[in-house]
């Protein structure tokens, strides 16, 4: 993988990693990464699936914790992600 993609794939983790900070669903945040940050959602998703397979306790209890309520709403999705774009 060339310095280009894998500085890409770093910023979606972080992104990503963003979003779980306010608590955001996979499906909130593959719509606000792709709405705010012009990520196709595809890439949101295989990096988040790759996250779980690497951190599967925490995620446990990220979903757990959750229980797919989120956290956040529009204006807070838009500053989360505009602070690291």
């Amino acid at each position: 993988m060339g310095e280009a993609a894998a500085s890409y794939l770093h910023t979606v983790q972080h992104l990503i990693e963003q979003c779980l900070v306010f608590r955001m669903s996979q499906e909130e945040c593959v719509e606000a990464l792709s709405k705010h940050a012009g990520i196709k959602p595809v890439i949101t998703s295989t990096v988040w699936k790759e996250l779980e397979k690497e951190n599967k306790e925490f995620f446990a209890a990220y979903a757990q914790a959750s229980h797919g309520e989120s956290w956040t709403n529009g204006r807070e999705e838009t500053a989360a992600v505009s602070r690291v774009t």
